[in-house]
C-alpha cells in the first residue's frame, strides 16, 4: 500500500496527561508510521459533558502505510496501552483518545469508523490544533479547508495553548 498523510488528534484528561500523549505520540511513530507534525499542545474545555479536569489534546499528521482499518487498531491499542477503558456510549474523562480525523481524501463509512470524523467542524478543540498543522486541508465531503471550517466554527469552549512535545 501506498503512504498516506493521515490527521489524528489526541487527548486526555486523566493521569499525567502531557506523559500520556508523549509517550502515544512514540507509539505511533513505532507503531503507525512517520511522524509528520505535531501542534502545540492546547489545554481545553470537556465537550459534551462536564469535568472539572480540562483536557490536553494535540493534532498529529502521520505517514503511514496501513489501511484505516489496521491504523484504527493501532491506535486502539495504543489507548488501551495508557489505560483507556470504554464505558458505553457517552463521553466522559479519559486517559487517552486517538482520533482518526482525515486519511488523505478519503471518505470512510463502516459502523466502525467514519473519515472525516463526522464531528471534527463542530468542535474548537480539533480544529484549533489542526489548523495549526493543516489548515489548508480540504474535508473531500464539504469542499471546506480546516481553517475555513474554523472560522465558521460556533463552538464557544475555550482552548489555550499549552507548550510542546518533543519529537
Amino acid at each position: 500500500m501506498v503512504a498516506e498523510e493521515v490527521i489524528l488528534l489526541l487527548g486526555g484528561n486523566r493521569g499525567d496527561r502531557r506523559m500520556i500523549l508523549q509517550e502515544a505520540l512514540a507509539q505511533l511513530g513505532e507503531q503507525a508510521g512517520e511522524i509528520v507534525a505535531v501542534s502545540s499542545l492546547y489545554d481545553t474545555e470537556p465537550w459534551g459533558f462536564e469535568d472539572p479536569v480540562p483536557f490536553l489534546n494535540c493534532a498529529v499528521m502521520l505517514r503511514t502505510s496501513l489501511s484505516p482499518e489496521e491504523l484504527l487498531r493501532v491506535t486502539q491499542g495504543i489507548e488501551r496501552a495508557m489505560g483507556r477503558e470504554r464505558h458505553g456510549e457517552g463521553y466522559e474523562g479519559r486517559t487517552l483518545d486517538i482520533d482518526l480525523l482525515f486519511f488523505g481524501e478519503r471518505v470512510i463509512d463502516t459502523p466502525d469508523l467514519q473519515v472525516p470524523h463526522p464531528r471534527l467542524a463542530e468542535r474548537r478543540f480539533v480544529l484549533v490544533p489542526v489548523a495549526e498543522i493543516a489548515a489548508g486541508t480540504v474535508h473531500p465531503v464539504t469542499g471546506l479547508t480546516v481553517g475555513e471550517m474554523l472560522e465558521r466554527c460556533a463552538d464557544k469552549k475555550w482552548v489555550r495553548k499549552a507548550g510542546v512535545l518533543n519529537l
